[in-house]
Parts: structure tokens; sequence; C-alpha cells
């Protein structure tokens, strides 16, 4: 073991720690009514130690979310030549399904108790999303602007929302087969 990779994994507890505890107390008490010194007390650190990492509570409340339409947007820009946006949202999505994170749960019992943040949330993904309705207009000759990708945009981002809220088996089947056929409905360029 290195100095190095000891360091990082304290690091990284010490992140985890203070997500933990952000998302349980914004659960239970509301996000406004959470300050960083009740999250430094629940994480067992000072609170100059919680914004070292996350500068404002806001980034703290969307850090997990961020990494997750963060990938999104990696998975958008490098899909391999030939493969459409939308088998590119599919793979990602299944890919998503298989792996479940420590924080998905207490991310979700937080947006739930906190609507500014669902909407805060839902508003980064149709950012994202816009970005693949421009790669979806180039991919099947529409203008940049045109409703076509614009609304299937909307369509995917909304569609992302549910699946990562509370999904069952089978619905990712569901709601691929709803994007294909909305898709489908569409006149190319």
């Amino acid at each position: 073991m290195t100095g190095d990779s000891l360091r990082e994994r304290s690091k990284a507890r010490r992140r985890d720690a203070i997500l933990t505890a952000a998302y349980e107390l914004f659960a239970e008490r509301g996000f406004d009514a959470t300050s960083i010194a009740d999250i430094a007390e629940a994480a067992e650190v000072s609170p100059r130690t919680v914004t070292l990492y996350f500068p404002t509570k806001l980034e703290l409340a969307m850090a997990h979310f961020n990494t997750f339409v963060d990938q999104l947007s990696a998975a958008l820009r490098a899909r391999p030549a030939g493969q459409g946006i939308i088998d590119t949202v599919e793979q990602w999505l299944r890919e998503q399904a298989d792996y479940q994170d420590k924080f998905d749960g207490l991310h979700d019992r937080m947006l739930q108790a906190n609507p500014q943040l669902k909407g805060l949330c839902r508003g980064r993904l149709t950012d994202v999303v816009q970005d693949g309705a421009r790669l979806l207009a180039e991919e099947q000759g529409w203008r940049a602007d045109a409703f076509a990708p614009r609304i299937l945009a909307a369509t995917v981002a909304s569609v992302i929302g549910e699946l990562t809220h509370q999904s069952e088996p089978g619905d990712l089947e569901t709601a691929m087969a709803f994007i294909r056929a909305a898709a489908a409905t569409l006149q190319p360029g």
C-alpha cells in the first residue's frame, strides 16, 4: 500500500461521510433547514472540511446527480461511430440499472423531501439531454433547432427521470419502446 492510495481512500471515506450525512439531514429536516455546521457535526468533520469538499450546500446536494448526468453526457459524446443516440441512451440506462450506488436511495429520499432540488435535477438533466438533441438532429438530418429533436429530447429526459425514481423490472423495456415509438413518428430531415 502506498501513502497516496491510503490518503485517497481516506479522502473518499470522508467525502462519502459528508454526502451521507447531508443527504440524510436534507431528507429528515429539509435542505433549507440544514446548515453546513449540522452536516459537519453529523459527518464528524469540521465545517471547513465540508466546504473544502463541497464549496456550497447546493453543490453538495447536487453532487450525486451531477455525477450521474456527467456520465450520460460523456456516453453521448463518446458513442461509437455508427451508434445512434437512442441506442446510446438505452445502453447507458442498462448500465445504470446494473449498477446501484450506495447513494441512490439516500439521494431519492432527499429529492422526495425537497421538491426544489428535484426541480434542479430535472433542469440539469434536460440541459444534458438537449445536447443529445443537437446530436440527434445532426444524426437524423434535422435542423439543430427543429421541433422534432427537441420534443424527443424532452421525452427522453422525462423517461430518464422516471427510471431513476422507483423503477420496476421491465420498466426500462417499456420506456425504450415508448421512446422508439415516439422517434418513429417523427419525419427525418
